[in-house]
C-alpha cells in the first residue's frame, strides 16, 4: 500500500510537487537561519576568546585575582615546563603564550629630547614564529594598515590611531617605557615596522604588539609568561569540555594556599564573557524558535489546504467502499512521505548554503569605535549537530499535523457531502 501511495504521489505532480517544493524551501530557510544565527552569535564570543580569554586560560592564582591590573609581577614561571604538560595532556588543543603589559611610547628627536608620548597597552605574542597561528587567530593580516610584520627582533606594531597621533613614520625608533616583572623601570628602543587597525576603539587607541621573546628580554621574564591560552581544535568554545578540563587540571596542579600555583579558567569564569555567552545562546534560541514557529505555521497551512482540496477525491474513495479510517491513514502516510522527502532535501540545501558561509563568511564594514563588546568584521554560519535535525520540526511534524487536522473533516462529513466537492 505504501508503494502504491508513493507511486501515486510521483505520478500526480499537482498533488505532490507544490507541497514538496514548499516543504523543501521552508526547511532550507529554517536550517540556514539556525546555522547563520548560531554562527553570528558564536563569532562574537570567539572574537573575545581570540583576543582576551582563550577557551581556557592558565595563569597564577594571584594573577587571575588581579587580571584587570595586568600584574606581570604575578606571571607564571616555568612556562616551558607548563606548556609541555598542557601539550601532553591535551594534544588536541592549540596552546599559546601571551604577556600583557602597560607602558608609554616616547618619540625622541635627533638629540634625544621627547617630541611626543602616548600610553600603550602592550601585547606580546609569538609573532616571529610562523607556526604559532597567532596572526591568523587574531586576524592581524587583515588589520595591517601600513608597513609590514616584524621579521626580526626589535621591531613592533602599533595601532594606526596612535601612529598618526604621535606623528611618526615607519622605521622610526621609539622608546618603550614600562616596568619589568620584578618592578624595575625599563627603557628599551624599538623600530616601528607597521600599523594596525582592528575597527574597535578599545584596541585601536593604543595597542602595541611585539614578539614574545622581545618582551621576555625587556621585561626580565626568562621562561615566564603572564598567560597561556588554550583553543579547541574546531575553533568554537565547548563549555562542558572546558569545565571538566579546568576541574581536573586544578585538582592536580593548583594549590589554593600557593598564590603562584597555576590555575586554569574557562571563558565562563569571566562575568562579562559569561553574560555574553548566555545572551548569545538566548538570542540564538529566540530567533531560531521564532523562525521555526513561522515556518511551521506556513507548512501546517500547506498540509491543511492540501487536505481540504482533496475532499472530492475522498468522497469518491468512500463511495467505492474504502473505509474512512483507511482514507485518513493514507492521507497521513502521504503527508509523512512528502514531509520526509522535503525535509531531507531542504536540510541538504540549507546545510550547503550554511557551509559556504561558514567557509567564506560575510564581511561588514562596521565602525565599532563605541562598542562595549568586541565584534568581528566577518560573520560566518556555524553548522552544529542541531542543524542536522532542526529542519524536521517544521518540515515533517507541521506538515503531518496540518494533514491530520484537515483529514478530521472526513469523519465529520457524510460521503455524499464529500462527493459534492467534485462539483
Amino acid at each position: 500500500m505504501i508503494q502504491f501511495l508513493i507511486k501515486g504521489l510521483l505520478r500526480d505532480r499537482q498533488r505532490s510537487l507544490l507541497p514538496l517544493l514548499v516543504v523543501t524551501i521552508g526547511v532550507m530557510l529554517t536550517v540556514f537561519m539556525h546555522a547563520w544565527v548560531t554562527g553570528v552569535m558564536g563569532d562574537s564570543v570567539e572574537f573575545n576568546a581570540r583576543f582576551e580569554t582563550g577557551h581556557v586560560k592558565v595563569t597564577t592564582r594571584a594573577y587571575a585575582e588581579n587580571a584587570g591590573q595586568i600584574p606581570i609581577d604575578l606571571s607564571l614561571e616555568g612556562a616551558g615546563e607548563m606548556l609541555n604538560i598542557l601539550h601532553s595532556k591535551y594534544p588536541d588543543m592549540a596552546w599559546v603564550e601571551r604577556t600583557r603589559f602597560g607602558g608609554l611610547i616616547d618619540v625622541p628627536d635627533e638629540s634625544g629630547e621627547t617630541i611626543s608620548q602616548g600610553p600603550v597597552t602592550g601585547l606580546a605574542i609569538e609573532l616571529l614564529n610562523e607556526n604559532s597561528g597567532e596572526k591568523e587567530r587574531m586576524n592581524l593580516t587583515n588589520a595591517l594598515v601600513r608597513g609590514h610584520f616584524p621579521d626580526e627582533p626589535g621591531e613592533i606594531l602599533i595601532s594606526n590611531h596612535l601612529f598618526e597621533k604621535l606623528g611618526i613614520s615607519l622605521g622610526r625608533e621609539v622608546t618603550l617605557i614600562t616596568t619589568s616583572m620584578y618592578g624595575s623601570m625599563v627603557f628599551h628602543n624599538f623600530r616601528i615596522s607597521g600599523t594596525l587597525s582592528f575597527g574597535m576603539g578599545s584596541l585601536d587607541k593604543g595597542t602595541l604588539i611585539m614578539d614574545l621573546e622581545d618582551a621576555r628580554h625587556v621585561l626580565d621574564m626568562e621562561d615566564a609568561t603572564a598567560e597561556i591560552l588554550g583553543f579547541f581544535g574546531p575553533g568554537y568554545f565547548e563549555p562542558e569540555k572546558a569545565e571538566a578540563m579546568c576541574r581536573v587540571f586544578n585538582e592536580k596542579y593548583s594549590d589554593p594556599k600557593d598564590e603562584f600555583s597555576p590555575l586554569m579558567q574557562n571563558m565562563r569564569s569571566y562575568p562579562q564573557i559569561a553574560n555574553l555567552l548566555d545572551m548569545a545562546g538566548l538570542m540564538a534560541f529566540i530567533i531560531t524558535a521564532a523562525f521555526i514557529m513561522v515556518m511551521s505555521i506556513v507548512l501546517w497551512n500547506t498540509g491543511l489546504i492540501s487536505g481540504l482540496r482533496r475532499y472530492g477525491e475522498m468522497g469518491v474513495r468512500l463511495a467505492i467502499g474504502e473505509s474512512k479510517g483507511h482514507v485518513y491513514r493514507s492521507l497521513i502516510s502521504e503527508s509523512v512521505a512528502i514531509g520526509l522527502a522535503g525535509s531531507v532535501a531542504g536540510t541538504l540545501a540549507g546545510m550547503l548554503c550554511a557551509y559556504i558561509l561558514q567557509e567564506k563568511g560575510l564581511h561588514f564594514d562596521v565602525n565599532m569605535d563605541t562598542a562595549a563588546v568586541m565584534m568581528p568584521s566577518t560573520f560566518r554560519a556555524h553548522i552544529t549537530p542541531i542543524t542536522y535535525w532542526v529542519g524536521f520540526i517544521p518540515g515533517l511534524i507541521s506538515t503531518v499535523l496540518g494533514t491530520m487536522l484537515s483529514g478530521i473533516g472526513i469523519f465529520k462529513r457524510k460521503t455524499a457531502e464529500l462527493f459534492k466537492e467534485l462539483e
